[in-house]
């Protein structure tokens, strides 16, 4: 087997990822303290063509050389937007027709594997903060929590690798 060389892929130019339609999928991040996160969640909703990225509280944001060391320019081709409060992120997604959704370990959450995604809607999901998770007052204001399965000692994944999960679970259901 020969790699593939990048020209071989075929992939969109900036110019036409812009014009191109987007999964109705948008990702909101609370909180994330580690600018190397926040760069690998730009490069995941590149490659699945989310419709946006909403950058709350601490969440750093581009331009910014960290970030940019692992979005590779990802934070050039995504639609983001920066809000102070989270919970003001939700208020405008659910006015906006989304389904919000907490990517978090609570009391009656749905397996990722239960999960069955409407192609008639629009989801929103929630990634907290590397430690303290999403805050409760956003979990508050969700239509539900998604959880992912874990089978080992530790209780909770890095949050880019969580993020490029759900990601991609939920944007195959859409595409």
């Amino acid at each position: 087997m020969q790699k593939l060389k990048a020209e071989q892929m075929h992939r969109l130019t900036a110019e036409q990822y812009q014009q191109a339609q987007k999964t109705p999928l948008v990702v909101v991040l609370d909180n994330i303290r580690s600018m190397h996160n926040v760069g690998a969640i730009f490069r995941t909703a590149d490659c699945f063509r989310l419709a946006k990225l909403y950058l709350c509280g601490i969440t750093c944001c581009p331009p910014n050389n960290e970030i940019h060391k692992t979005a590779l320019g990802a934070e050039m081709t995504v639609e983001w937007q920066y809000l102070k409060n989270t919970q003001d992120a939700i208020s405008e997604l659910k006015q906006q027709g989304y389904t919000t959704i907490a990517i978090e370990q609570v009391e009656n959450s749905t397996k990722l594997n239960d999960f069955r995604a409407d192609k008639n809607k629009k989801y929103a999901v929630v990634l907290g903060h590397e430690v303290f998770g999403v805050q409760q007052e956003v979990v508050d204001m969700c239509d539900m929590c998604i959880e992912i399965p874990q089978y080992g000692t530790k209780h909770s994944l890095n949050v880019s690798v969580a993020g490029g999960i759900i990601i991609h679970d939920i944007a195959q259901q859409l595409i």
